[in-house]
């Protein structure tokens, strides 16, 4: 990987930020893959495949930290199994909750 370059200029689908600074990877990806990606750009999915990528990346960034959270309360309950007291709490706050609703 190198050191950061200049400024980028925001994508219209990466989310990046003006003059956020950058670093540029090589990725190497099969003809199959490629052609998918193509695909995807001609089909206005994605502006460029350096966009692809980009969006590609925050998506599996944001999932492994989502599988953390989602770890971290399994270990929780683990730890401290509801009782059954916070059971019927739970539903009978779920309860309220729905018999509130306008619907």
């Amino acid at each position: 990987m190198t050191g950061a370059r200049e400024p980028a200029f925001a994508s219209s689908q990466s989310g990046m930020l003006i003059g956020m600074p950058t670093s540029q990877i090589a990725v190497r990806i099969d003809q199959e893959q490629l052609d998918a990606l193509d695909q995807l750009i001609a089909e206005g999915e994605f502006d460029s495949r350096a966009d692809a990528v980009r969006i590609g990346l925050a998506a599996a960034i944001r999932a492994a930290g989502s599988r953390r959270i989602d770890s971290a309360i399994v270990v929780g309950y683990e730890q401290h199994p509801p009782t059954l007291q916070d059971d019927a709490a739970a539903q009978a706050a779920l309860r309220e909750a729905i018999a509130e609703e306008p619907w």
